[in-house]
C-alpha cells in the first residue's frame, strides 16, 4: 500500500505587509511551512524577519495579507490562543524565570494545557494531583530529550548561556507545538553549543514530527539543516529555494555583501 504524504502546509503566509506610520516595514511576503519541514527566514538586520514572526504570533496586526495555521485563520486569534492551537516560540532575548529551576521553567510551558482551576489547585484535589504528576512526567521526557538531566534541579540563573537557551527550547516544547518558531536560537553560542542546538532541531523534525520556522544569522546552521530558505531585504522578499539555490543566488550575495560576485 502506497504511503500518502502530507502535502497541505501547516502554515501559510500570503502577501503579508506591514506599515509603521509612513514606513513600509514589510511588503508582499508569502511562504509556506510544510509538515515536518525546517524553513528558515534570513536577511540583513532590519530586513523584516522579526516583524514576520511578530505578526504570526499576533503581536502585530498586518496592514495586509493572510496567515493560516492549517484551517485556522490566525488573524482572528489572539496571542494567548497560539499555544492551545499548537504554535510554540522561543525568543532571541531569554525570558526565563531565572530563580526557578530548569524543571519549574519547563512546567510553565505546560500551563496552557492544564485543566484544573484555581480552587481545585488550592484544595489539592485528586484530579489536580494526577494532572501535576502527568505534567512532571512530560517535563521529564523533555529534559531527557534535551540531555539536561544533571541540571534539572538547578536555578536557571546559575547556568551558562548555552544551557539557558536549551531550557528556553524545552519550555517551548512543553507547549506541545506542531509548529515551533525559533528566533535566533544559536545567537551568542560557541561552536559546540551551536552544533548541539542544530542536532536538537533536526531531532524535533525527525523524531517528534514538529515543523520548524526559524530566523537565523548563522549561515552554517541555515545551510546545514534547512529544507527551504526565504530571503528578505528591506522588507521585500528577494529569493526562495533550497540552501544550495540560495547560496548561488546573486541577489542574496548583493543583500549580504553589497555587490554580486563575478
Amino acid at each position: 500500500m502506497a504511503v500518502v504524504m502530507e502535502t497541505t502546509p501547516i502554515l501559510s503566509v500570503r502577501d503579508l505587509s506591514k506599515r509603521f506610520g509612513g514606513v513600509q516595514a514589510l511588503a508582499g511576503v508569502s511562504f509556506d511551512v510544510g509538515v515536518r519541514e525546517i524553513v528558515s527566514i534570513i536577511g540583513p538586520n532590519g530586513a523584516g524577519k522579526t516583524t514576520v514572526f511578530n505578526m504570526i504570533c499576533r503581536l502585530y496586526q498586518p496592514s495586509a495579507g493572510a496567515i493560516s495555521f492549517g484551517s485556522v485563520d490566525l488573524l482572528r486569534r489572539l496571542p494567548h490562543h497560539l499555544a492551545g492551537l499548537g504554535i510554540g516560540r522561543t525568543f532571541q532575548n531569554l525570558a526565563l524565570f531565572r530563580h526557578g529551576t530548569v524543571t519549574d521553567n519547563i512546567l510553565v510551558g505546560l500551563h496552557a494545557h492544564l485543566a484544573s482551576g484555581v480552587l481545585a489547585g488550592a484544595l489539592w484535589l485528586g484530579p489536580t494531583r494526577a494532572e501535576e504528576i502527568r505534567a512532571l512526567e512530560e517535563a521529564e521526557k523533555i529534559i531527557e530529550f534535551l540531555e539536561i538531566e544533571e541540571i534539572r534541579h538547578r536555578p536557571v540563573a546559575t547556568l551558562s548561556y548555552g544551557l539557558q537557551k536549551r531550557v528556553e527550547l524545552g519550555r517551548a516544547l512543553a507547549t506541545r507545538p506542531r509548529l515551533l518558531l525559533l528566533d535566533e536560537m544559536v545567537s551568542g553560542m560557541n561552536q559546540e553549543e551551536t552544533e548541539d542546538i542544530a542536532r536538537f532541531v533536526l531531532d524535533l523534525r525527525d523524531e517528534l514530527g514538529i515543523s520548524i520556522l526559524m530566523i537565523e544569522h548563522d549561515m552554517n546552521v541555515v545551510m546545514d539543516i534547512s529544507d527551504t530558505v526565504h530571503v528578505l531585504n528591506f522588507g521585500q522578499p528577494i529569493a526562495s529555494g533550497t540552501p544550495a539555490e540560495i547560496a548561488a543566488n546573486p541577489a542574496v550575495v548583493d543583500a549580504y555583501l553589497g555587490t554580486s560576485r563575478s
